[in-house]
């Protein structure tokens, strides 16, 4: 890829490690649901490598699924190249414990490690986001400090304690990446403090520029650089009406009750960023020619996803590259089988 003469390094292509009891045949059908044990998601993660991903999300719930860190233990020992983004609840842990957690997965996969940070809660707790996102900053800060290698002495509004690194540290002896997405202020100023790649979920063209130069200048005011990272869905067929057929065939079985159960079972289902989703649900089947809001009908978070023929979704990808983002997260369904077709058609001979 160039841009006026400059040959531009190509983006980082993700595939989505189905860890939640999310995977169906037909979205939001209950007799085609894969639930989620270790041998599907095994399954999906070697096919995402050999199918020529870069990388997968191993994503993190409570009531759902697997659990991601136990997870990926096992998919370090079942992968050679593959980079691991582990979403990790930062409500749920002690940054000591996580911090050698992290060193311990890296060590295993040979330094593929990466880290999602959720600002998560406690199951069962309540507490305020603002206050929730100041203590993933906390943690993250102190998680980091130690993984670079530094003793932390912490007094902070959510920690008191003082430590020395783990004995055990990562291949680098310096913290993993860490991805962060939220959509709120209070989550972009956090993004602007803490993470190296910030996510974002589907929206306009104009509404994902708005968000890069927003985060952009917040870490920059911090002294900070942020990188930018983009998670969608995927319905790739041989053309467009191809694909947009096999679109209208996955939610051909969706109850619009059951899938309104579906999006409010999550944890996140009363964030600002899922308002988003909704507000460009409601707007639309379609917005951006190829960006199908269907599969939002089902599914709580990213809700939206690129439907076409190889050449148009990799075209809208090379947009999407030129506004600033150098990590796709990509999914679709069943996932284990969309992941072949997705590598076939779009990075066999690396399109994107």
């Amino acid at each position: 890829m160039t841009t006026g003469g400059a040959v531009r390094a190509r983006p980082d292509v993700f595939w989505f490690g189905a860890l939640c009891d999310d995977d169906y045949e037909f979205l939001g059908d209950p007799t085609s649901l894969m639930p989620s044990d270790v041998d599907h998601c095994l399954d999906v993660v070697t096919r995402a490598e050999r199918a020529g991903f870069d990388g997968v999300l191993l994503p993190s719930g409570y009531s759902l699924g697997i659990d991601a860190t136990t997870f990926a233990a096992a998919a370090a020992r079942s992968t050679d190249r593959l980079r691991l983004l582990l979403a990790e609840r930062m409500g749920e842990t002690w940054p000591p414990q996580l911090a050698r957690r992290l060193a311990t997965l890296d060590q295993m996969c040979g330094g593929r490690l990466l880290c999602n940070v959720i600002s998560s809660e406690l199951p069962g707790e309540q507490i305020d986001g603002a206050a929730r996102y100041r203590r993933t900053v906390e943690a993250v800060s102190i998680v980091r400090d130690l993984l670079d290698g530094r003793p932390v002495d912490h007094h902070g509004e959510f920690y008191e304690l003082a430590v020395d690194p783990p004995r055990i540290g990562t291949v680098s002896g310096r913290a993993p990446a860490f991805y962060f997405g939220g959509f709120s202020d209070v989550a972009r100023d956090a993004a602007a403090e803490i993470a190296d790649v910030y996510l974002m979920w589907p929206d306009t063209e104009d509404g994902l520029r708005d968000m890069i130069t927003d985060v952009r200048t917040r870490a920059a005011e911090r002294g900070r650089t942020v990188r930018f990272g983009y998670r969608i869905h995927t319905v790739v067929r041989a053309t467009d009406a191809d694909a947009r057929a096999a679109a209208d065939d996955l939610v051909s079985r969706l109850d619009d009750a059951a899938g309104a159960e579906i999006r409010a079972r999550s944890l996140d289902a009363r964030s600002d960023g899922v308002r988003r989703q909704a507000e460009l649900r409601d707007a639309g089947e379609w917005f951006e020619d190829c960006v199908w809001t269907g599969i939002g009908r089902a599914r709580s978070g990213c809700g939206a996803a690129l439907v076409g023929s190889p050449a148009t979704v990799a075209a809208k990808l090379d947009r999407l590259t030129r506004l600033g983002i150098d990590t796709f997260i990509l999914s679709g369904y069943p996932h284990g089988l969309e992941a072949d077709r997705v590598g076939t058609a779009l990075l066999r001979d690396r399109a994107v």
